[in-house]
């Protein structure tokens, strides 16, 4: 059995509230190795048919992320984690000075930093004939901003160990039909290299873990029998996937891994 030594860090974790979602499943995975967890978390509300939220598809996909994480909360009650949860907005600074604040109230130090919180545009504007500035301030305000405003409030209380993760998405160089989710994406892969280079001589890794198509409930049977013929691999991606990818760079055993982006695709996109 691995041991990642990750027994008392604190990890905070960002876009929580999806049960099916890739920070459930990496919040889950730290508790099971003995790591404090906090969720930030912020409601996200799009129109979804609530009787049809039984099944994967974008109905379950937006009815998870207009809830709280109380889901989440409990299957990490269930396995006796030490978690707290907060609703906050990444993109505010005074919020993200907040969420550092109830971390430290609570743990005395932050050890762990994952950025997965993003939004993206569901109306089909995301195109270049299409796009509205809205669009790219609101794009950009949660997955770059708030992703800067986050990892320069950890460094202001780094600890002795650091370990940051953001994530992106395997077609972030080229992502025609959501062109500024992708831009969006590509600018924290280079911000990740970049980043890494300033805070390596505090001891901080900072890296990057970009999915494919990820089931965290969005994929119904139509799309994942479309899909699929463009993952070598054969097959979807799961949350755990990404989770076991994101526990290992947190841990102490990849603590010369830095600035890199590393895709777990399946092979899509490579």
């Amino acid at each position: 059995m691995v041991h990642y030594g990750l027994r008392g860090r604190v990890a905070i974790i960002t876009g929580a509230n999806n049960p099916w979602g890739i920070g459930a499943a990496t919040a889950l995975a730290f508790a099971r190795e003995g790591a404090k967890v906090v969720l930030v978390y912020k409601k996200i509300f799009r129109p979804f048919d609530a009787a049809k939220t039984d099944r994967n598809g974008i109905d379950r996909y937006y009815g998870a992320n207009a809830g709280a994480a109380d889901t989440v909360e409990n299957k990490l009650r269930e396995i006796g984690a030490d978690c707290i949860v907060l609703e906050s907005d990444i993109s505010n600074e005074d919020a993200v000075k907040e969420i550092y604040s109830a971390t430290l109230k609570k743990y005395g130090r932050v050890d762990i930093l994952l950025n997965n919180a993003a939004t993206d545009d569901e109306t089909g504007c995301d195109t270049i004939e299409t796009i509205t500035q809205s669009v790219i301030d609101d794009t950009f305000a949660v997955n770059v901003r708030g992703s800067i405003l986050m990892i320069r409030e950890f460094l202001k209380h780094r600890s002795d160990y650091g370990r940051i993760v953001n994530i992106s998405t395997d077609a972030a160089q080229i992502f025609a039909g959501q062109i500024t989710y992708g831009a969006s994406k590509a600018t924290l892969e280079a911000l990740t290299r970049s980043i890494a280079l300033e805070v390596a001589q505090y001891g901080i890794t900072v890296n990057c873990v970009a999915p494919g198509p990820t089931q965290t409930g969005w994929i119904d049977a139509d799309f994942e029998k479309a899909v699929i013929p463009l993952i070598p691999m054969g097959k979807l991606i799961q949350p755990e996937d990404i989770a076991e990818t994101i526990l290992f760079l947190a841990s102490e055993q990849a603590r010369m891994i830095t600035g890199q982006v590393i895709k777990v695709s399946g092979g899509k996109a490579i």
